[in-house]
């Protein structure tokens, strides 16, 4: 019955546009709270009411981790809202990769893959089926196997072209999947004690007296990319430290107090905001592409890493493992976010300057990449950060 009662919702109202949620002005672009209305409109729903309006559940996109990222943001939405829509749209997503025996057509061999797990978990926890169970299984499983580093930390992917390496990107890909799979399955033994040591691993050896991390380590020291002392990357890319800022913060949501790595998490999370603080753009309130080096005529300030930063900073203060003053950072940063996004003729959201996916390279590479609207690594980003900050 309560399928038939999404799809009906679904079917009725899924697609419709989004005029009436927003209103038909773009919002102003200078990064000041003073500029916005005083009665801002619900910025989640009408960022999922676009996007959905774009996007059917079977041309948003395949199984991966920039989908799997947005659609946690809409489920967030979900989980405030009750707006039987937003659920609907992500199982019909995942009901496309998983089978009704919970067989799914995928090998995670990358901690890429393993992203959009985080959707497995939810829709057990909401619909109690035993498919998402055992094609969530298929990852914890495969984690048994999957190749590591020397001192334990997961490589980036199961190929030649990725082995021994550790991206700052990675630890999000599974270690949220991680805790939150444990708690569901009754797992948090093992799932804690993995997700804590891949934080502390990977953060060990990409994070640098500054208190930012660089963005991939490759232990085999033989990579073009790879520093041949230290084995990093040469720079500090944003959106890999924002994934790695939203793990930490995640993570330690989950972990019991007196777990032995939280004390070194938090002396990580701590150095990390210090970092964030220091190379925030005093103009807008966003963080630059290349974090560290803003004062590039070529740099520019990217959404989605703003967005991750804003939130890992907001929820950071919020929980009591940071100093309360990084709360007033953040909302320098969720107002320099709100600035990028306007509302088109068509009555559709539009978030801008958000960074395509990356591999690692150098800061040409970097600032080189195409600035897209709308990208999905962005609307994830939003969503999770306006769902943390918007009652603030």
């Amino acid at each position: 019955m309560r399928r038939r009662l999404l799809r009906a919702a679904l079917t009725a109202a899924a697609f419709a546009t989004v005029t009436a949620a927003v209103p038909p002005a773009a919002v102003p672009t200078p990064a000041v709270a003073a500029s916005r209305p005083a009665a801002a409109p619900d910025w989640s729903t009408a960022v999922v009411d676009s996007t959905m309006a774009r996007y059917t559940p079977a041309t948003i996109g395949g199984w991966s981790y920039p989908v799997g990222l947005y659609l946690y943001g809409q489920y967030l939405t979900y989980e405030r809202t009750h707006d039987p829509r937003y659920l609907a749209y992500v199982e019909d997503y995942v009901d496309r990769f998983v089978k009704s025996d919970g067989s799914i057509g995928q090998s995670f061999d990358s901690l890429d893959s393993m992203q959009a797990g985080r959707l497995l978990v939810i829709l057990h926890h909401e619909t109690g089926r035993d498919r998402y169970r055992k094609a969530a299984k298929k990852i914890r499983d495969r984690l048994n196997t999957y190749p590591r580093t020397s001192d334990g930390g997961f490589w980036h992917a199961d190929n030649s072209s990725r082995a021994h390496q550790l991206w700052a990107d990675g630890v999000y890909m599974v270690d949220p999947f991680l805790v939150e799979y444990g708690r569901e399955f009754g797992d948090s033994g093992y799932a804690d004690d993995e997700a804590a040591e891949q934080l502390y691993v990977y953060g060990s050896h990409l994070q640098v007296a500054s208190g930012l991390l660089k963005h991939a380590y490759d232990e085999s020291k033989s990579v073009s990319w790879a520093d041949p002392r230290t084995g990093l990357a040469p720079e500090h890319w944003c959106r890999a430290i924002g994934w790695y800022s939203m793990a930490i913060v995640n993570v330690l949501d989950a972990l019991p107090a007196g777990h032995p790595r939280r004390p070194q998490l938090l002396g990580i999370l701590e150095r990390l905001a210090a970092g964030l603080e220091k190379y925030q753009d005093p103009t807008t309130g966003r963080w630059f592409q290349v974090v560290d080096k803003g004062g590039r005529a070529d740099n520019w300030t990217e959404t989605s890493c703003s967005s991750m930063f804003t939130y890992a900073l907001s929820r950071g203060a919020r929980q009591g493992y940071l100093d309360r003053h990084f709360a007033a950072v953040a909302r320098r940063g969720y107002e320099g976010v709100l600035a990028r996004l306007s509302v088109g003729a068509d009555g559709r959201t539009n978030l801008a300057d958000i960074s395509v996916g990356t591999n690692v390279g150098d800061y040409a590479y970097y600032v080189a990449r195409t600035r897209a609207t709308n990208d999905l690594h962005g609307l994830g980003a939003f969503l999770i950060m306006n769902e943390q900050l918007r009652g603030d």
